[in-house]
């Protein structure tokens, strides 16, 4: 008795030589895989959250604290500020968005060292890039609830509240500051050995970038050598558009925000820098995510 071979269904079977095709950018697989990693990120804030209540406290005594301690310099000594708290809310509002965006990779480095990366990496995603989306999803989510809560506490120390175009350009100037730094920071977590040396390098830029802004005093404050590194500095031109708008009920594009060694800076400029420098930092670490993450 003979039996003849039965051929296999070939239309479901993908030929050896060729690569298994996974759906790519904006394609539903990749939001869902998205909103997968970054509610892991909530979820783990959920479960520690001393680090959300730690990061309001902090720019709250600072505006409390610093306040308190220029409460009685003479009136005009910042401009038409009506009080040091005034002046300060912008600068701790920027200040808090920046730290917080520097801190951004810490979370993918020790997914790196504790191996749960390598997971992802060897895992069937639709792009590998939803990792990094998902880290700046979270780290924006909590720079506007950190300054949502500064500028209520600002109002109630008396420093006023914008209107709602202000508030605008306001959480504008605090996206466009997180997106940049927040590339940055994930470019180090990739680059950097361990999170020992990314912790060095956040000690290191944190404070001297603050001290170089004009987060807690007016460039006309300064020397000559610092003004010229405060208005290189991305943070003033974050701080200037939002402390004008503190102090001044109309403004345009046009409004004269700051008045550096070279000449005045626009609110328009202002923004065209930051956006500058959201394009510089993407494209700086734009290579090293393909590489590591393609």
């Amino acid at each position: 008795m003979t039996t003849t071979p039965v051929k296999p269904n070939t239309s479901l079977v993908a030929p050896a030589n060729s690569p298994l095709k996974t759906p790519g950018l904006l394609s539903g697989e990749f939001f869902q895989e998205t909103f997968a990693l970054a509610r892991r990120l909530f979820i783990q804030l959920q479960r520690r959250p001393s680090t959300l209540i730690a990061g309001i406290i902090q720019p709250l005594l600072w505006l409390v604290l610093f306040g308190a301690l220029f409460q009685n310099v003479p009136e005009g000594l910042f401009g038409t500020s009506q009080n040091y708290g005034q002046f300060l809310g912008a600068g701790v509002i920027v200040f808090t968005a920046f730290s917080g965006a520097l801190n951004a990779g810490l979370p993918v480095m020790f997914d790196r060292e504790f191996g749960f990366l390598n997971r992802l990496l060897v895992a069937p995603l639709a792009s590998r890039f939803s990792i990094v989306l998902a880290s700046a999803i979270f780290i924006t989510a909590l720079s506007l609830i950190q300054t949502a809560a500064i500028i209520a506490v600002s109002a109630l120390l008396g420093a006023g509240l914008p209107g709602p175009l202000g508030l605008s350009i306001v959480t504008l100037i605090v996206l466009l500051l997180v997106l940049g730094v927040t590339a940055l920071s994930l470019g180090l977590a990739f680059a950097l050995p361990g999170h020992v040396e990314l912790i060095a390098v956040i000690f290191v830029t944190n404070l001297p970038l603050l001290f170089a802004s004009t987060a807690l005093v007016p460039l006309s404050f300064m020397p000559t050598w610092l003004q010229a590194i405060a208005s290189l500095n991305p943070l003033s031109y974050a701080i200037e558009p939002i402390r004008y708008v503190y102090l001044h009920t109309h403004w345009s594009l046009s409004s004269v925000v700051l008045q550096a060694p070279w000449g005045s800076v626009t609110m328009g400029v202002a923004l065209l820098v930051l956006i500058g420098f959201d394009a510089l930092a993407l494209i700086s670490v734009q290579r090293l995510l393909r590489r590591t993450l393609a």
